[in-house]
């Protein structure tokens, strides 16, 4: 089985369409893990993603009559701009279906490369029911992303060219995972020729389908995936892609969002590059390994999988890089409610940088802060708790606190004496004309919304966070409303930056 995948590897044709990226060293990164860290370089590919390699190498082995019928794929990025590339380079027909959702710059970059876009559905199975089908009406071909034995070869190329780039010694190489046709392929090859190499596969917690079904022994479908790192937003893994994950990778790594922008922020620092979430997946793996296993002085590479990042995202990765290097801490500091309290708490703090300071009367006798505070490490935070705390000022750490880096930041403040019965939900609404007007019209005039914060963050959902009035006696009534929206959603009343600063 092995020689079959080894075989396919060697013989693909990717390099018609696809270039060798380089092995870049990443002197900076290297200095401050005490490390030797490499960059394989597949944001330079011609579509500015790996996944280029895997769909030409599918196309060019199809026949010439089923190119000539067409071949159709569901994706929301990355896959789709290489379908359409290698389309046109093998003059076949490709019809790409995207979610509605879909940011209208991917939606061009895939129609300037000849690929005719088909909009369905709010998310990647939507889209994906809506290919399959396309492909049986219109006898196309269905260009699977991730779970084809061609695909899979074609990924595996980096494979290739990872080993032929650095002959020397290797400790262990970083892949980002989404359905897993990028790792297997990897994989298979590496283990063949240098089983002494570590494979790790590296996922975000909200995406973590393969590092479930590894735990469990079968492929789970996640209930719900993370939208940030929407390159490897995969609510289940492939049934080929499980079964050489599951033989050749020797582990998986899970990182938070916050993790991954400060991924993102060092290889700017870096390379000068900007990579998109999933892009830079791989080296906040690595980044967790060395910290976690205090290795010193081997050779490490990453993946740099992508860098189709839309712009506005930016704003997000940059407030949340600090977090993620753990070098600011956000806190929620309650201090009493009279004239040089803020210059006695400043004082108490010494000599760390206030990056950020949200303050607004609401009580006469105590004042709830939300503070962004500079620091060097996570050990750095407890001590600056355990000193404030005993200087009497109530503190706890939001660091962690998804919905108040979020929304309560921009909040704070926005108190009510006449919110009664007031509940709080966190939404993610398709990023889509008419998405607030059915929610709108499926609460009706029910119940009072009482708080409402949205921000756009250049991805495919939006988040929002709602306060509704409602009676305990609709308590049944407002669960059937939720369950009609079909929107992903959580209940944040017994947060605890909503009762210091919103409730």
């Amino acid at each position: 089985m092995p020689e079959k995948y080894l075989k396919k590897i060697l013989g693909a044709r990717v390099y018609e369409i696809a270039r060798e990226t380089p092995l870049e060293y990443a002197a900076i990164l290297s200095q401050r893990l005490r490390n030797h860290v490499w960059l394989k370089r597949e944001d330079e590919q011609p579509v500015f993603s790996f996944k280029v390699r895997g769909a030409y190498n599918k196309m060019a082995g199809l026949p010439r009559a089923e190119l000539k019928k067409g071949v159709v794929a569901a994706s929301a990025g990355n896959h789709a701009q290489g379908v359409a590339l290698a389309a046109a380079r093998l003059n076949a027909k490709a019809v790409i279906v995207m979610p509605r959702t879909t940011p209208q710059i991917k939606i061009d970059a895939v129609r300037n490369r000849g690929g005719k876009v088909v909009l369905f559905g709010d998310n990647y199975d939507a889209a994906y029911d809506h290919a399959r089908k396309l492909a049986r009406k219109r006898r196309l071909t269905f260009v699977h992303p991730y779970d084809d034995p061609e695909v899979i070869a074609g990924q595996g190329t980096i494979g290739f060219e990872i080993l032929k780039q650095h002959a020397q010694d290797l400790h262990a190489v970083f892949v980002p995972i989404g359905g897993g046709g990028l790792i297997s392929g990897i994989a298979v090859y590496i283990k063949q020729l240098r089983p002494e190499v570590k494979i790790i596969g590296v996922e975000p917690e909200d995406a973590d389908a393969m590092d479930r079904s590894l735990k469990t022994g079968k492929r789970v479908v996640l209930d719900h995936v993370g939208i940030f790192a929407d390159g490897v937003a995969v609510r289940q893994v492939g049934r080929e892609t499980f079964r050489l994950t599951k033989k050749y990778v020797d582990e998986i790594i899970v990182v938070s969002n916050d993790e991954v922008c400060a991924a993102i922020k060092d290889i700017f620092e870096d390379r000068r590059s900007i990579l998109e979430p999933a892009g830079a997946l791989a080296y906040a793996g690595l980044k967790r390994y060395v910290e976690r296993t205090r290795l010193r002085d081997a050779n490490l590479i990453a993946i740099a999988s992508g860098a189709n990042v839309n712009f506005d995202r930016l704003r997000h990765v940059a407030e949340r890089a600090e977090v993620g290097e753990r070098r600011e801490a956000i806190l929620a500091v309650t201090i009493p409610e009279r004239p040089g309290s803020f210059k006695r708490f400043c004082a108490a703090i010494g000599n760390h940088s206030i990056t950020e300071f949200n303050y607004r009367f609401a009580d006469p006798k105590n004042a709830h802060i939300f503070v962004g505070v500079q620091i060097q490490d996570a050990r750095e935070v407890k001590k600056l708790i355990k000193v404030l705390r005993a200087k009497g000022y109530p503190t706890l750490d939001m660091t962690d606190n998804e919905m108040a880096k979020l929304h309560i930041r921009h909040l704070v403040g926005g108190r009510s004496p006449n919110t009664v019965h007031e509940i709080l939900y966190r939404f993610e609404f398709p990023e889509r004309p008419g998405a607030l007007m059915n929610f709108l019209n499926k609460m009706g005039g029910a119940w009072n919304i009482s708080l409402f914060h949205y921000r756009n963050h250049g991805a495919d959902f939006g988040r929002v966070l709602v306060g509704m009035q409602v009676p305990p006696k609709d308590k049944k009534a407002f669960q059937k409303f939720l369950d009609s929206l079909g929107y992903e959603y959580a209940k944040e009343t017994g947060n605890p930056a909503y009762k210091l600063f919103l409730s």
